[in-house]
């Protein structure tokens, strides 16, 4: 695990454009390229990267929350990890390194929002810490289907 740097932002984008074609983890449905990447390098949220060989197998990343001053120490987060290494604890490490690296960026809480569906990426919210808010019912569109999502938060610091 290590901080990740704009040179990045091609291996990211592609391990985050498998998660958007798989439907199984955001609402989003219009690949990124390596461009759009890089405007997540703002000097405030923190994006870490797994690496085995040389090779990013995953990242996690943290963005803007809401853009009122009250919620400046709060970030979304995001954990992505390629097909070909899923299942492996990546996802939970990723996750471990972003809380640390939130930590020391000063942010005080993360949050996100997960697919029911998706057993994977609760497990390891819950593995490292996260406690599950509830529910938002109906809370955002996948194609055409109303998607619920489950509500994730834990306190880092700051």
């Amino acid at each position: 695990m290590r901080r990740a740097t704009q040179g990045d932002a091609g291996a990211i984008a592609w391990i985050y454009n498998q998660g958007i074609e798989d439907r199984i983890a955001t609402f989003e449905t219009r690949p990124r390229t390596a461009e759009d990447v890089v405007g997540w390098f703002d000097g405030v949220h923190p994006v870490v990267v797994a690496e085995e060989a040389g090779k990013i197998v995953g990242f996690a990343s943290t963005s803007s929350y809401r853009p009122r001053d009250c919620y400046e120490k709060i970030a979304e987060f995001s954990v992505y990890v390629a097909r070909d290494h899923r299942g492996l604890g990546v996802g939970r490490q990723a996750l471990m390194a972003l809380i640390e690296e939130s930590a020391k960026a000063g942010l005080h809480k993360l949050v996100s929002r997960i697919f029911p569906e998706n057993v994977a990426s609760r497990a390891a919210c819950r593995a490292t810490g996260f406690r599950e808010v509830g529910v938002y019912k109906a809370h955002g569109q996948l194609e055409g289907v109303w998607k619920d999502c489950v509500v994730v938060e834990r306190l880092v610091g700051g």
